[in-house]
C-alpha cells in the first residue's frame, strides 16, 4: 500500500471512528482537512455512510418481515391505539413496525404503521416517519395505498392506512419468476401509480418488490414512501421555521439491489423522477429473472456493482424471458438517467404496447440515439478526473519523444539501436512515472487496470516494429506510419470503456498515418503532435474538472 493510500485509509478510519461515536461529521468539512484526497473521500462518502450504518443497525435489507432485537417495539396485542384496536402484527421494516387493526368508530379493517423505536427514535427518525405519513396523504391514486388517519400515542407517532390483504411482490417472486405477460401487466398500474406521485411532486425512492402489496385478485398496491422526497421543496417547517433535516449529505438511501447509480453515488448523483424509473426497472428485471438486477454477498459489493457494472442479460438468468420485455427492462435500467423512459408513464406506455402486441420503444434505433449513445460518457467515466495533470504530462513527453527521434532520424543515423533504446527505455520509463504518479492520488480501479493493460500492449507493439523491419529487412523507421494506427486503435478501447468522446483522436490518430507515410522525413513530428493534442485536449478538460470539484468541495 502506498503513503497516499494509508493516509486516505487513515481518514476514512477517522470518519468512521466518529461515526461509531454517533458524530455526524460533514464531506465539506473533511475534504476542507484532507484537500489531497477530496476526489477519492466524494466517491467513497456515501458508501462509507451505509456501511457504517449497515454495521450499527444490522437489518435484512431485502426481505418483507425484519428480524429485530427483542423489546424493539412490540407490543402485547391485542391493544387500543386512539381509534385503533391491534390486533396482530403484519410485519416491520427499517422504520417501522406495521398492524392489522381494528378501527372503532367505523368498524373496519385497518393497518396501522407506528414508528418502530418508540421512545428511542431520534428526531431524524420521527422526522422520517411523519414524512412518509404526509407525502402518502398528499396522493389519491386507486394504485396507492390510502393514508386514512395520523395521531401519537404516548408520544409514539404512528399513521392508520388501507389494509391490503393478500402477499407482496417481494414474496411472490419466492417462486420464481413471473409469465411475462403477466409481469407486464402487473407493473403497469405500479408505474401509473408512480407518475401520478411525480405529477404530485413526491419521489419515492424506496421502489422494490417487498412494498408492491398484491390483493387477492391481483391488484398492485404502492407502499412505503418513507424515503420519499418532495421535488418542489415544500417541507412542512418545523417549530423553529426552518425545514427538518431528514438526510445527511452523503446519505444513501433504499435498498441497494434495486437503487439507480445516483442514489448509490451518494452526495455525486441527483435525485429526480428518472431514479424511480430505474427501480421501476429493477423491479421489472426481478419479475422475469426472480432476482434483483444486482446482488451480492454484502450491501456495500452490491453499491460497487450498481455503479460499475452492468446487469446481467434477463435471458441470461431466465431463458424463457421475454425479448420485448428484456429490451424494456434494460431500458428503464440504463446508468445514464437521459436514456432511460423520460416518466414512469412513458414505461408504462411502452408495456402496455407490449400487452397489446404493438412496436415498443425501446426497440427504437433512430440514427440520431444511436449517435448520442455512441458518443457518450460510460459509468466509467469518473474514473478521468484522476488523469487531467498526468495526461497534460503524457502529451509533453510524447511529443519530445517523436521530435527527437525525429531530429535523430534528419542527422542520418540509420543503425536501429538508438532508436529502439530511446523507445524501449524512454516508454519504459516514464509508464512507471506516471502509474507512480497516478497512485498517489488514490486507489487504481479496475477499469485504470484495464486501460494499462492495453495501453502496455500498445508499446509492445510499437517497440517490436523495430524487429519486424530488420526481420523483413526494411529501413529503420519505415514502419512508422503504422504507429498511429496503434495509437487510433488504444483511444477506439477509451471510447468503449469510458467515453464515446475518444472515437474523435481516434480517428485523428488513424488519419494521420498517410502523411507520415506520404512524408516520411517529417512524419515522426506529425505524430507527436497530434499525440499530444490527443492527450493533452481531453487533460487539461478533466483538470479544469477537477479544480472546479475541489473547489466545490472545500466551499470555495
Amino acid at each position: 500500500m502506498s503513503v497516499s493510500d494509508e493516509s486516505l485509509a487513515a481518514v476514512l478510519d477517522d470518519v468512521a471512528r466518529r461515526l461509531r461515536a454517533g458524530e455526524s461529521p460533514r464531506l465539506n468539512d473533511v475534504v476542507a482537512s484532507h484537500p489531497e484526497h477530496a476526489s477519492d473521500l466524494q466517491e467513497l462518502w456515501g458508501t462509507l455512510l451505509l456501511a457504517e450504518d449497515l454495521a450499527s443497525n444490522p437489518v435484512e435489507l431485502d426481505s418483507d418481515s425484519f428480524v429485530l432485537p427483542a423489546g424493539s417495539g412490540a407490543a402485547d396485542l391485542p391493544r387500543v391505539v386512539g381509534d385503533y384496536e391491534l390486533i396482530e402484527e403484519l410485519g416491520r421494516g427499517g422504520m417501522g413496525i406495521v398492524y392489522l387493526a381494528r378501527q372503532i368508530s367505523l368498524n373496519r379493517a385497518v393497518a396501522v404503521k407506528m414508528i418502530l423505536r418508540g421512545e428511542l427514535a431520534s428526531p431524524a427518525d420521527v422526522a422520517r416517519f411523519r414524512a412518509e405519513a404526509e407525502s402518502a396523504a398528499r396522493l389519491e391514486h386507486p394504485n396507492i395505498v390510502a393514508i386514512y388517519d395520523v395521531g401519537e400515542d404516548e408520544g409514539r407517532p404512528y399513521f392508520s392506512m388501507q389494509h391490503v390483504p393478500g402477499t407482496t411482490l417481494g414474496r411472490k417472486l419466492l417462486d420464481g419468476p413471473l409469465p411475462p405477460r403477466e409481469a407486464a401487466a402487473l407493473l403497469v398500474p405500479v408505474c401509473r401509480a408512480i407518475a401520478h406521485a411525480h405529477r404530485r411532486g413526491i419521489l419515492h425512492r424506496d421502489l422494490k418488490p417487498s412494498n408492491v402489496l398484491i390483493d387477492p385478485h391481483g391488484c398492485p398496491f404502492v407502499t412505503d414512501f418513507g424515503l420519499a422526497k418532495r421535488l418542489r421543496g415544500d417541507e412542512p417547517a418545523s417549530a423553529a421555521g426552518q425545514h427538518p433535516t431528514i438526510t445527511r449529505s452523503g446519505d444513501i438511501l433504499g435498498t441497494p439491489g434495486y437503487i439507480a447509480p445516483e442514489q448509490a453515488a451518494g452526495d455525486r448523483g441527483e435525485i429526480t423522477p428518472a431514479t424511480d424509473v430505474y427501480s421501476l426497472g429493477a423491479i421489472l428485471y426481478a419479475a422475469i429473472t426472480g432476482r434483483a438486477p444486482f446482488q451480492s454477498a454484502s450491501p456495500v459489493d452490491t453499491l460497487l456493482m450498481v455503479l460499475e457494472q452492468d446487469p446481467p442479460p434477463p435471458r441470461l438468468l431466465n431463458p424463457q424471458a421475454d425479448v420485448d420485455l428484456e429490451l424494456i427492462a434494460l431500458k428503464a435500467l440504463q446508468k445514464p438517467a437521459d436514456l432511460r423512459y423520460a416518466s414512469a408513464d412513458a414505461l408504462a406506455d411502452d408495456l402496455e404496447a407490449y400487452l397489446n402486441h404493438e412496436s415498443i420503444s425501446a426497440r427504437s434505433s433512430h440514427f440520431s440515439q444511436i449517435l448520442s449513445r455512441a458518443f457518450r460518457p460510460t459509468h466509467h467515466a469518473a474514473i478521468l478526473r484522476h488523469w487531467g495533470r498526468l495526461w497534460m504530462l503524457h502529451a509533453l513527453v510524447l511529443l519530445i519523444l517523436c521530435l527527437v527521434t525525429n531530429v535523430v532520424q534528419l542527422r542520418g543515423v540509420t543503425s536501429r539501436w538508438p532508436y529502439a533504446l530511446l523507445w524501449t527505455v524512454g516508454l519504459g520509463t516514464w509508464a512507471a512515472v506516471f502509474w507512480n504518479l497516478r497512485r498517489r492520488s488514490g486507489p487504481v480501479t479496475f477499469v485504470e487496470r484495464q486501460i494499462a493493460h492495453v495501453w502496455a500492449a500498445s508499446m509492445a507493439c510499437s517497440t517490436m516494429l523495430f524487429a519486424v523491419e530488420a526481420a523483413l529487412g526494411l529501413p529503420v523507421l519505415a514502419l512508422s506510419p503504422v504507429l498511429p494506427l496503434i495509437a487510433g486503435g488504444v483511444f477506439v478501447v477509451k471510447a468503449g470503456i469510458l467515453s464515446g468522446e475518444f472515437y474523435i483522436p481516434a480517428a485523428a490518430l488513424f488519419a494521420t498515418s498517410l502523411p507520415m507515410a506520404l512524408w516520411p522525413q517529417y512524419g515522426l513530428t506529425l505524430f507527436g503532435i497530434v499525440s499530444a493534442l490527443t492527450f493533452f485536449v481531453p487533460g487539461l478538460k478533466f483538470h479544469r474538472e477537477q479544480n472546479r470539484r475541489t473547489r466545490a468541495s472545500s466551499g470555495g
